[in-house]
């Protein structure tokens, strides 16, 4: 169902289809774009902000250049919604039953108009420097052009900086765009946005230009909005013989107003109403982050030197309560998570409490700093990680490898809450204690009370919250729900008792809780809301490998998955109570 027949978007199949087109007809196309964008985040969420800002600078791209041949790698590649519409899949923002057809990022399966699957910031440089070394070699009188678009503060990650003293090296084609709309996912953070500012306020002629400092041809676009101006300096810079940055200074939100007064709450929205900008489903009670920055309070209140670390997502967590009661206290280091691990373990050997605050599929940037400062050091760092779990995202923003990935690393203790309480208690002790980096798994479901069974967790004692035989269930975080479910699964189909345990840390074990199982329990099964590959199931399994206890591990398979449903995936991944307790039989008739 196609709601807008008239849109002149529906005669545009390829790129080379606007070649032709006037001005006006351009800026007609643009228009209608910004509306498919608004309208399909509207109805399914999405990137609103940085696609409204860069419409122009897209349409002048396929108008000048000539893609594939010519190549455009989008970081981050949130801001490809227009490049999409252009590029045969305008279907999946002109039809609402055709929305979930494309991604909200780029995508090779897609069209061979996307190179890379980008879903996280600051790696375009460093690609389209790869793909320029590649031509080079194997084409070296190739005049294609190869375009990297970077912005929403994504020049603060270390990659983007590697990139540009990788571009300085090259003798051929190579243009840079610099996106720069004055904004990261929150307000951009550092010296470098503060160089961005004189060179726009200077019209790009500042001296203070790090771009030239570091060996590349420079040009300044003071209105990255106006169409003609973007068409002009692509015509100027196309066929360049060597690498070039182009710093274009665009409005992110354009031309949906709220999007422009609110940027950092339209940066990315759950579906909304479109005339009110009102969620449409609003957010219902308390949260685990509320009780986390409450606890924070008192722990102030007290004396206590607790900082907050962010990099560049205070809505995630709610950081930005905090920042107006603690300004002296809350640290956002932008895009740059191995630059927010590193403080935070300097700060803790200094002797002060940081917090930091880190999404599940983000931390992944980190993971030399999780290892080499951070593990190595055994730094008392508290260490908040949100978003993980098993959900409907994009391939690029999967939460499934946080318990895997830090579970590997010697001296860093990952602890697992299954309530508000026991959560709070974890957070009490890792900022009381000293001897060690700790790391608490923010639940990601609803909240819900319990209690806390354990004040010092230096040593895990398994919770057996109810005493059974022959299956003991073992339940990590947020699937304690689903355990619970198994439990009574099981009493009603094979008319089992089954031991239900919270391990509360995906790290440490408790060996006489392990021991004592296998004296009258044949199976144990364990679920987590993750990766199973080197996971807490195969150290669960890894224990009693010698022994005769059989074990079945529940969680995530080792693969990508990419806006699937997450009541399809836990059929996929045989997470339902049903399916679990088929699994169960099975393996008991076989004893």
């Amino acid at each position: 169902m196609n709601l807008h027949p008239d849109y002149l978007l529906n005669e545009v199949n390829e790129p080379s289809d606007i070649k032709q087109m006037s001005l006006d007809q351009l800026k007609q196309l643009a228009a209608e774009m910004r509306q498919l964008v608004l309208e399909r985040d509207a109805k399914i969420g999405g990137h609103v902000g940085p696609n409204l800002g860069v419409m122009e600078l897209t349409l002048a791209f396929h108008y000048v250049f000539d893609s594939p041949h010519d190549k455009i790698i989008w970081d981050v590649s949130h801001q490809c919604y227009a490049h999409k519409m252009l590029t045969g899949r305008k279907l999946g923002f002109l039809d609402p039953d055709h929305y979930e057809d494309v991604t909200g990022f780029t995508s090779p399966e897609e069209s061979a108009h996307d190179f890379f699957e980008v879903g996280h910031t600051s790696t375009s440089i460093a690609l389209a420097v790869g793909m320029a070394q590649a031509r080079d070699l194997m084409k070296p009188q190739s005049t294609n052009n190869i375009m990297a678009v970077i912005g929403d503060g994504s020049l603060s990650g270390g990659l983007a900086f590697e990139g540009l003293n990788n571009a300085a090296k090259l003798h051929s084609n190579l243009i840079i765009l610099v996106n720069d709309n004055q904004m990261s996912i929150d307000e951009n953070q550092g010296g470098l946005y503060k160089g961005l500012k004189e060179l726009r306020d200077t019209n790009g002629k500042s001296a203070n230009n790090i771009f030239k400092f570091m060996g590349l041809d420079y040009k300044y676009v003071a209105d990255g909005n106006d169409l003609q101006t973007m068409i002009d300096t692509f015509n100027e810079v196309k066929g360049i013989d060597h690498p070039i940055v182009i710093h274009v200074n665009t409005l992110k939100g354009k031309g949906y107003q709220p999007a422009v007064d609110e940027k950092m709450k339209y940066h990315w929205r759950k579906p909304f109403d479109l005339k009110t900008g009102k969620d449409k489903v609003a957010a219902s009670g308390d949260t685990y982050n509320d009780a986390i920055l409450a606890e924070l309070d008192r722990q102030i209140a007290d004396g206590v030197p607790v900082a907050a670390i962010g990099a560049a997502i205070p809505g995630e967590f709610g950081l930005s309560e905090f920042k107006a009661k603690h300004p002296d206290r809350y640290f956002d280091v932008g895009i740059a998570e191995q630059d927010s691990i590193t403080t935070a373990v300097a700060m803790a050997q200094a002797g002060a409490r940081p917090v930091v605050f880190e999404k599940s599929t983000f931390l992944q940037r980190a993971y030399d700093q999780l290892i080499h400062d951070m593990a190595l050091n055994d730094a008392p760092v508290v260490m908040i990680v949100g978003g993980g779990s098993i959900a409907e995202n994009s391939a690029t923003h999967q939460g499934t490898f946080d318990i895997s990935m830090i579970s590997d690393l010697p001296n860093i203790e990952y602890l697992a809450p299954t309530n508000e309480e026991e959560m709070i208690s974890m957070l009490r002790w890792a900022i009381k204690q000293t001897d060690q980096p700790v790391a608490i798994r923010r639940p990601e479901k609803p909240l819900v009370h319990g209690k806390a069974t354990q004040d010092d967790y230096s040593a895990i004692k398994y919770d057996i919250a109810h005493h059974g035989s022959e299956v003991a269930i073992m339940a990590v975080g947020d699937f304690w729900q689903l355990g619970e479910e198994v439990r009574g699964e099981l009493a009603k189909k094979l008319n089992i008792d089954a031991t239900l345990i919270n391990p509360k840390s995906v790290t440490g074990i408790d060996p006489e809780v392990l021991h004592h199982l296998a004296e009258n329990h044949d199976v144990v099964v364990t679920l987590e809301d993750g990766n199973l590959s080197g996971g807490f199931g195969e150290t669960i399994s890894r224990y009693y490998g010698p022994k005769n206890m059989k074990v079945l591990n529940f969680g995530a398979p080792r693969e990508f998955a990419d806006n699937v449903p997450t009541d399809v995936m836990y059929e996929w991944y045989h997470l339902t109570p049903k399916q679990i307790v088929d699994d169960v039989e099975k393996v008991i008739h076989s004893l």
